[in-house]
């Protein structure tokens, strides 16, 4: 098996390779999980040099590094997986394609890495709050517009026509009532583990995950049911942006009101493996920081060692050589050029890969990754103690 690392590319088409220089920020190899200083991820700055895509280069040579070798003290036998869907609107075959790539993925990182058997899962949307946007309709509607039942009535007048129509659509979604409907623990929480996805073209149940925490595990009576559950997140975000690399950076950063939702997801003798799927770039305006301050919010989280991390994207290729999606403003099923989000991942070098979020199936994508993730696990020196 090939693998294409530091910024590879998989979809319908691959384009050909072309070196890129790239300056990337300075890597946090000197923080600690829960460095105070770890909120400067979340800072805005000016972006580095966006460079152009990279050569594919070979796999790493693992043969002169394994697991238990003769008093070798590198490999990993626990992986913490973090996946963080976008939840708007035109996310819903995306988040088919995600699903349905899943067994496959599972399976042979089980049948791959040999000595990583135990495993933690958690999902991420791209919003606080599904929701939000209803429940300000709610606060902002006139008084005299809200009826009995709690619902937006826009025969009342003019006032009313706004946020009742916003209100009618917020009620095809999972049934949102004014008054009625309010967020569960956590739920509205950027960057908390989802358990429980809703509105329309999401599972609309609780997830019920056998750990009795936000994050599935090794454990999972059917792990591959769980992760639709929680994945299938739907298309109903009515959020002014997406913040994808927000959550993300909220979900592993201590002293954030996302790190008690997530409590013991992460831990210091597991490589982190990061996903992320989105048909828009986090831009500027988008998720607050920068690529090299998401960047810095996950090496803290591994303690400084990020050799610890992989991070696998799909977003948008439409700015790149053979790209296969079409224009997301044209009315397709397409995607935005995501400049920011292929930074972020190129800043992570060989042990960051990327795939077109078009790709009628991901499959290639996440087998490919496996190789990156086996030869990441089998370098892991676990922290003493």
């Amino acid at each position: 098996m090939s693998v294409a690392c530091g910024g590879g590319y998989r979809g319908e088409k691959e384009p050909t390779g072309q070196p890129t220089s790239f300056t990337a920020g300075d890597s946090a190899s000197d923080t600690t999980h829960g460095d105070p200083t770890a909120s400067s991820a979340v800072t805005e700055g000016d972006d580095e040099t966006n460079g152009g895509t990279k050569l594919d280069v070979a796999p790493p040579d693992t043969d002169a590094m394994t697991a238990g070798d003769g008093g070798d003290q590198s490999g990993c036998d626990k992986v913490d997986f973090l996946f963080i869907i976008d939840n708007s609107g035109s996310m819903g075959d995306e988040q088919g394609n995600l699903i349905n790539s899943f067994p496959l993925f599972i399976d042979t990182i089980q049948s791959t890495l040999d000595e990583a058997q135990d495993y933690h899962l958690m999902v991420l949307d791209v919003d606080a709050w599904q929701y939000e946007t209803c429940q300000q309709m709610c606060t902002t509607a006139p008084p005299e517009c809200i009826n009995p039942m709690g619902l937006c009535d826009p025969t009342v007048g003019p006032a009313c026509l706004f946020p009742c129509f916003l209100g009618a659509v917020c009620g095809l979604d999972g049934g949102y009532q004014c008054g009625v409907t309010m967020p569960e623990v956590c739920e509205d929480v950027l960057g908390a583990g989802v358990t429980h996805p809703r509105g329309q073209g999401s599972s609309n149940m609780d997830c019920n995950f056998s750990t009795g925490a936000r994050y599935m595990d090794s454990n999972e009576p059917d792990l591959s049911a769980a992760f639709e559950c929680a994945a299938q997140v739907g298309v109903s975000s009515y959020a002014g942006t997406e913040r994808p690399m927000e959550a993300m950076v909220q979900a592993v950063t201590s002293g954030t009101e996302a790190e008690p939702c997530n409590t013991g997801f992460l831990r210091d003798d597991a490589i982190l493996v990061v996903t992320f799927i989105t048909d828009e770039d986090d831009g500027n305006g988008d998720s607050a920081g920068t690529p090299a301050g998401w960047k810095q919010a996950l090496v803290a989280a591994k303690n400084g060692d990020e050799s610890a991390i992989v991070v696998l994207g799909l977003f948008g290729d439409n700015d790149m050589p053979g790209g296969i999606c079409q224009d997301l403003a044209d009315g397709s099923d397409g995607a935005e050029a995501a400049p920011r989000l292929r930074q972020f991942v190129d800043s992570f070098g060989d042990k960051g890969f990327f795939g077109s979020v078009c790709a009628p199936s991901y499959d290639s994508f996440f087998q490919d990754a496996v190789a990156l993730i086996d030869s990441t696990c089998e370098e892991f020196i676990p922290p003493e103690g």
